[in-house]
């Protein structure tokens, strides 16, 4: 089941990178959560469902254009969580500035789909989120 679930993220972000965030909306589950933290949000909030995430996206475009999420290095099964770190780029509609963030998130699954997503600054954090020793 780890293995599944790891292969799923990763399918979901394949996804992402060819057809746009929009891909992700058939592979949450209903209850999906999104929760963004202040030490890497201007607005840090948690996002809840299909219309969560759809705000989440749209607010981000209404002054970025370009975004792209694309996972670094390996996923790590952790149960029914997988945790991966990740860059996030974009470029600002208004100015063309370029911008870029590394950062971290734990996935939880459930029943095949996406349940939770939660993003970490830090490497240590988001193993601890996921049950992971943090020298992994």
């Amino acid at each position: 089941m780890p293995e599944d679930n790891v292969e799923i993220v990763r399918q979901a972000f394949e996804a992402v990178e060819r057809e746009g965030w929009q891909a992700l909306l058939p592979l949450l589950d209903p209850e999906f959560e999104l929760t963004t933290p202040p030490d890497l949000a201007m607005e840090p909030d948690t996002y809840h469902g299909e219309g969560g995430v759809r705000r989440y996206f749209q607010s981000f475009e209404d002054a970025m254009e370009d975004i792209r999420i694309v996972p670094e290095g390996e996923f790590l099964p952790a149960g029914d969580k997988v945790f991966f770190a990740f860059r996030l780029s974009a470029r600002g509609k208004e100015t063309g500035i370029e911008a870029g963030q590394h950062a971290f998130q734990v996935w939880t699954l459930r029943e095949g789909k996406g349940l939770r997503a939660e993003v970490f600054a830090s490497r240590e954090d988001a193993l601890r989120a996921a049950g992971l020793p943090t020298d992994t």
